[in-house]
């Protein structure tokens, strides 16, 4: 992999330009079309073909190799930005006061790019990769909107792969794993009904709400060491209260809100957990004479890779950096990643590749207003991309 190492190394000025220039006009979910013309201008350059609007904002550039062959990959990166303002102070912040992209999708994005160009300069493999420049990841539903519009329809893929950063990993380093690697990300909301009253006066006269979500509270911290296999995961957090009013302190609220988040592997986990939430809110609701109301929402699903897919992973990031550099067995994640829906239609697999971390060991997280990708490793990762298409459709040695 060295030849083609050396070779998109070419590109580093280029795609350096490019991934800063992305996070300097940071755009949201559905909203990427300044990124989404970048994208598409800058495959046409290189000769690749191109679909646009796929899902609303989507990109998908394909090129097809010369030599025979019916099989057919994709590849994925997320375009989209968040709603963090953005504190780096770096020459290349963001421009868009409230948006940035924390998360790396800008690097993802250019590592795609990378390979794309290097892929379309050397064409000897058989068979066809897509390129999936996918919006909206970060809750919008991006993923659903482009099979919606058809994705793997259009594209028919037999395989999908997708590739993260992960802050705190050398530079250089990989990790995937056989089986679940992100959870299923679902939200729940509960409104807790009572009469309220004067919380001075008649407080015996009402039905407390504020009472039942006391006990509530409580409750759900139950569920999963109570309910929940030890050797299964599962999370249970409350993100939102609200109730009342501070300048009433007086007045007993007739309504309470409550929502959270709920993160799971196994399906029949994610079953449980709908099931215990609603139980709970009605059961603490009855005992004080009140009523809930209750809704679960699934988001994302869980990302299980494929075993299959995870060997062509591990060979493509050993034949680029040694076995010794790639961690089989990267330790599986509570966040979420709508990915999942397209590994539900079709195998595959999802890799991290190193962001880096400082000689004090210290780095920024995703999601946090100092975070910037590393872009020292963006022909890293495009090359990883070129490797796994060198290992499903046996791309030739030319460089």
């Amino acid at each position: 992999m060295q030849d083609v190492v050396t070779r998109i190394r070419e590109y580093h000025p280029e795609l350096t330009a490019i991934r800063r220039d992305i996070h300097a006009h940071p755009e949201l979910g559905l909203e990427e079309r300044r990124t989404a013309a970048l994208v598409a201008a800058k495959l046409r350059e290189w000769g690749v073909e191109v679909a646009d609007g796929v899902g609303v904002t989507g990109v998908v550039g394909t090129v097809r190799g010369t030599r025979p062959g019916q099989r057919a990959i994709g590849l994925r990166a997320d375009m989209d930005a968040l709603a963090i303002h953005e504190e780096t102070g770096l020459p290349h912040a963001s421009t868009t006061p409230g948006v940035m992209h924390a998360c790396g999708h800008d690097g993802h994005t250019t590592m795609l790019l990378g390979a794309a160009r290097y892929l379309a300069e050397n064409r000897d493999f058989a068979g066809t990769v897509h390129l999936i420049f996918q919006p909206a990841e970060e809750g919008r539903g991006g993923a659903k909107a482009m099979i919606a519009d058809g994705l793997f329809d259009r594209f028919p893929c037999d395989a999908v792969y997708g590739l993260h950063n992960s802050p705190g990993m050398p530079v250089g380093r990989f990790g995937t794993r056989h089986g679940a690697m992100m959870a299923a990300a679902d939200s729940w909301y509960v409104t807790f009904r009572g009469t309220g009253g004067h919380g001075g006066s008649t407080p015996h006269l009402a039905t407390d709400a504020t009472v039942v979500l006391g006990h509530f509270l409580l409750a759900l911290q139950t569920i999963v060491p109570r309910n929940v296999a030890a050797s299964e995961m599962a999370v249970v957090s409350v993100g939102h209260v609200a109730g009342g009013s501070p300048i009433s302190p007086n007045v007993m609220p007739a309504e309470i809100a409550v929502a959270g988040t709920a993160r799971s592997y196994a399906p029949a986990v994610r079953d449980l957990l709908e099931r215990r939430l609603g139980e709970l809110a009605a059961a603490m609701a009855a005992a004080q004479g009140c009523t809930a109301e209750f809704r679960y929402h699934r988001g994302v699903p869980a990302v299980i890779n494929a075993d299959e897919q995870v060997g062509v992973e591990l060979a493509a990031a050993a034949s680029l950096v040694g076995e010794a550099q790639v961690d089989p067995d990267v330790r599986p994640s509570t966040g979420g990643e709508d990915f999942s829906e397209m590994m539900n239609r079709v195998p595959g697999a999802f890799m991290r590749i190193g962001n880096g971390v400082g000689p004090d060991g210290r780095f920024h997280g995703l999601h946090t207003p100092l975070y910037d990708f590393n872009d020292e490793i963006l022909p890293l990762g495009a090359a990883y991309w070129v490797s796994l298409v060198r290992q499903e459709l046996g791309l030739g040695q030319q460089g």
